[in-house]
């Protein structure tokens, strides 16, 4: 029997900062041996992943998995296309929801979840240039808040 804890591999934090995540879904990921063993030892980026629907299957894009160091010719290519495993009725449904103007599907994190490893993919519609200024603003006032609260629970 497989543990229930999800260990984080990989973090899409610019995701947040450009994109609205209107919805969240989990998909296993297709992978080879030595892609796992990589992902065990934390090495793995989705700063500049995206996801596309082909053919009634969900691609990954630019998640760069590095080699295995111990996998010599086992190796595939870091950056390979790698198919994402999701029930047919899931993806005919993100398909329909990627067709609407201005929206896209990006990997928000990787983690194991027991043995497996799964991705997070989220629903995104992008943000413009003054609602991440609100956003900036909006963190600054809850650090100031923050930091107020602190300096009054010193005195």
């Amino acid at each position: 029997m497989a543990k229930t804890g999800e260990k984080l591999i990989a973090n899409n934090k610019k995701a947040y900062h450009d994109y609205f995540i209107l919805e969240k879904y989990e998909a296993g990921i297709a992978l080879a041996g030595t892609e796992v063993k990589s992902l065990r030892m934390g090495k793995c980026s989705i700063k500049e992943a995206f996801i596309r629907i082909e053919n009634g299957e969900a691609l990954i894009y630019g998640m760069h998995i590095s080699p295995y160091e111990k996998g010599n010719i086992f190796n595939r290519d870091p950056l390979r296309i790698r198919k994402l495993l999701l029930h047919k009725s899931e993806i005919n449904k993100l398909a329909g929801k990627v067709q609407e103007k201005g929206m896209t599907l990006m990997p928000l994190r990787v983690y194991f979840k027991g043995s497996l490893v799964k991705v997070e993919i989220g629903l995104a519609k992008g943000k413009k240039l003054y609602d991440k200024r609100q956003d900036i603003a909006k963190k600054d006032q809850q650090r100031e808040a923050q930091r107020y609260f602190k300096i009054q629970n010193i005195h």
